[in-house]
């Protein structure tokens, strides 16, 4: 009241991260957590329970393993969340920081699927001679492949479709349009569901093992870990979709979404190589043969 008494307009609040407001830096100092303590806590749970399991035991320590890391995944991600919504914390400087950190996953996502892309086409350019294939021929003559342009072409057309409703939706988003991107997204993760009851219907109905030799190994390992990250892409649109529902996405504040979207555009591309190599030349064009 003193300034406007004198003639002068009040001074307005200086923001956070100004200087002269108590943060000299656009950095962001995290508050004490209890998180990171538990996630150790879990993950150590979880490790013991899946290696007591293994030797015949520890069902019930694995199944409490799992509840903890799903427990502190929502924990703290929803206090990631409230420090961008609420406490506005995400300056430019630390989403430039989080844009590394998610590129940086992705890359160590790339290294589990080349080493299973090894695997594969190594067993499929020298295959071994054994008992069931005498000839050293790929695939085995003890497994009736699937057919790529079956049930594969189909979640091959599904995850393209995907690709682009999720574009649409990050469209929508940046045009402002909430309510389209969030139909956008739920489109997404229909097609995520989607996809995955395919896969599924897939494996149950497949001619082998996994413990039929090394094709069917390397197949289910390199699609049922494909199928895995189709699972957590899906869950991870999933809260994007509520979190658009919400209004916590604007044109210039929506990383949580772009993070999403560059997880499902990898999940996209991983399938196209797993297609073409995997389903298409690893089971009818990729025949060879020892003489």
């Amino acid at each position: 009241m003193a300034d406007i008494t004198h003639g002068q307009m009040p001074h307005a609040e200086p923001s956070a991260h100004e200087p002269g407001a108590g943060i000299p830096h656009p950095y962001h100092l995290l508050k004490p957590s209890p998180w990171p303590l538990i996630g150790a806590f879990s993950g150590g749970l979880l490790a013991t329970g899946l290696v007591i399991f293994m030797h015949g035991g520890g069902k019930l320590l694995m199944i409490l393993g799992v509840l903890s890391i799903l427990v502190t995944m929502f924990g703290w991600w929803r206090s990631v969340i409230r420090e961008s919504v609420v406490e506005h914390a995400h300056t430019p400087v630390v989403k430039i920081g989080l844009r590394y950190g998610m590129a940086l996953f992705i890359a160590s996502e790339v290294m589990f699927f080349a080493a299973f892309f090894w695997a594969f086409f190594h067993a499929a350019l020298e295959p071994k001679v054994s008992p069931i294939n005498p000839d050293a021929i790929w695939p085995p003559p003890n497994v009736h492949v699937i057919d790529a342009f079956d049930m594969p072409l189909m979640m091959t057309l599904t995850l393209l479709l995907s690709g682009v409703t999720v574009t649409w939706a990050h469209h929508a988003i940046l045009e402002g349009h909430n309510r389209t991107a969030a139909k956008a997204l739920g489109l997404t993760v229909l097609l995520g569901v989607l996809f995955s009851f395919f896969q599924v219907y897939e494996y149950v109905h497949a001619s082998f093992k996994f413990t039929d030799g090394i094709f069917p190994s390397t197949f289910y390992m390199a699609t049922g870990f494909h199928g895995f990250h189709v699972l957590v892409g899906t869950i991870f649109l999933a809260v994007c979709w509520f979190r658009t529902v919400k209004g916590h996405f604007t044109p210039e504040s929506h990383f949580g979404f772009e993070a999403a979207a560059w997880y499902w555009h990898f999940v996209d591309v991983v399938w196209l190589f797993l297609f073409v190599s995997v389903y298409w030349w690893g089971g009818h064009g990729g025949v060879v043969a020892v003489h």
